[in-house]
């Protein structure tokens, strides 16, 4: 198996730190940045609102943004972006607020960093492309900033969810994964009901992101998504995540993008708080769908149907816990099918899932051996935060739960609380995109999940929307 954590000491000794020296190197880092973090002002100190930045300014960001506005006490100081279009569009978007208009940082790649240190923030959001999430996530933390939240998934390599969590560590700052899934009515219901003890001793679990993004990864420059018989563009030419997201299909081959999947299962069966995730194997298919959606659209001569696409259409990792269960995650986004995030929670006595809304529980379902319609049960173990933000969120993106998410998110920053899914879950989550991807080039062999926490695992305690 190939211990990922050692190979990690291994650097770090390289670099002059060592294990011995890991604590004592945090420690530095943490004292060398004291002197830019005491220059920021505490939270709300000027008006008692909280003061949010965000670094990438697509349609992701304005939804952070109407759920920042919808709840009360936060103003928006600064804006980042490199390219002019989704800045105008973002400050327009702001202006419907009847609110101050932020600063506006650009002109560079590296403008985020001058943002950073100019302006002071309680929290900064970052959602840029994928390849941008460290980097600016590291650069917010040791700029001072509280409270980070990094889009999905936080990392791509295993190295960057080390990244990560030392410096979360080392400076202090929070780092939250926004991870909206987790929030999701029928995923918190069926977690109140895991820690009910409704399905009985956790034993496996199913998810994924099976989501056709075909007419996502690809545009004519102009529109999000594909229109049938225009033009098809990739990279620069296109539009949106178009311009990014496709290129990741061409150089790598792995799950790469699990934490819709991840993040929900992992807070059923307590990861990094009581259990862990242990190892991982993967496997995936023939690379076929982006090419045959190509040469459908554009026909055979096309200038892309010339490209080699890497990553196979389904990719399949099965993990095995710390405590003994087991997990499937699958990752389709370049096959023709409905969306579905193939949700399975099973226990000794019942399990739920979510593809046909079925939830089967031992001596409380109506009859033995058929399935109960999930409806029912959920009506009844309801999370309190959507029973009672229900009003709140029925106009936010994604059905309700991203102003869920940015509540509970805003909730620990005025409470000075740790943030709801911490540089530990950012990791872990994340870093099955690495650990795949080794494994699948080695042909499905099993490799040796880190221990971000560095033990921390085995006494911390569940935290997440208690």
């Amino acid at each position: 198996m190939e211990n990922t954590r050692r190979s990690f000491l291994k650097k770090m000794t390289v670099a002059g730190i060592g294990t011995a020296g890991l604590a004592v190197a945090n420690h530095a880092v943490a004292a060398n940045l004291s002197e830019t973090q005491a220059k920021k002002k505490p939270a709300g100190k000027d008006d008692g609102k909280l003061r949010f930045g965000f670094i990438g300014t697509g349609s992701r960001c304005q939804e952070h943004i109407n759920n920042v506005l919808a709840i009360e006490g936060n103003k928006i100081v600064a804006i980042c972006d490199i390219q002019q279009g989704p800045l105008d569009s973002t400050l327009k978007h702001i202006a419907k607020f009847n609110v101050a208009a932020p600063k506006v940082y650009t002109g560079s790649e590296r403008a985020f960093e001058q943002m950073l240190n100019n302006e002071e923030f309680d929290c900064v959001i970052i959602a840029s492309p994928w390849e941008w999430h460290v980097p600016m996530s590291v650069a917010a933390m040791k700029a001072g900033v509280p409270y980070v939240g990094v889009e999905v998934s936080a990392a791509n390599t295993l190295e960057e969810c080390w990244d990560l969590v030392n410096v979360s560590e080392a400076t202090g700052s929070h780092l939250n994964i926004m991870e909206n899934v987790c929030y999701r009515r029928d995923v918190m219901a069926a977690l109140n009901m895991t820690r009910q003890g409704l399905f009985g001793e956790l034993i496996h679990a199913r998810c994924g992101y099976e989501h056709d993004l075909r007419n996502i990864k690809f545009n004519d420059g102009k529109n999000y998504s594909y229109i049938p018989g225009g033009e098809l563009k990739m990279g620069k030419e296109a539009f949106a995540e178009a311009q990014w997201r496709t290129n990741h299909s061409i150089t790598r081959n792995g799950d790469l993008y699990p934490t819709h999947g991840a993040g929900p299962v992992a807070n059923c069966l307590d990861i990094n708080r009581g259990n862990r995730f242990l190892s991982l194997s993967a496997m995936a298919t023939q690379s076929r769908g982006l090419n045959k959606f190509i040469v459908d659209n554009g026909g055979e001569n096309h200038p892309l149907a010339k490209l080699r696409f890497n990553c196979g259409d389904i990719v399949t990792s099965m993990i095995k816990c710390a405590n003994g269960q087991t997990v499937i995650v699958t990752h389709d986004t370049n096959s023709p099918r409905p969306y579905s995030l193939g949700f399975r929670i099973q226990g000794t006595d019942g399990l739920w899932m979510n593809d046909g809304d079925h939830v089967y529980i031992e001596g409380k379902s109506a009859k033995p051996h058929y399935w109960d319609d999930s409806e029912e049960w959920f009506k009844k173990y309801d999370h309190k935060l959507w029973s009672s933000l229900e009003a709140k969120a029925k106009e936010a993106g994604h059905g309700g739960m991203d102003y869920i998410m940015m509540y509970d998110f805003i909730d620990a920053i005025r409470n000075k609380k740790p943030a709801p899914m911490d540089c530990y879950d950012a990791a872990a989550w994340s870093a099955i995109s690495g650990l795949s991807e080794m494994s699948v080039a080695r042909g499905g062999a099993v490799v040796d999940f880190p221990d971000f926490t560095r033990g921390q695992w085995i006494h911390r305690k569940p935290a997440f929307a208690l």
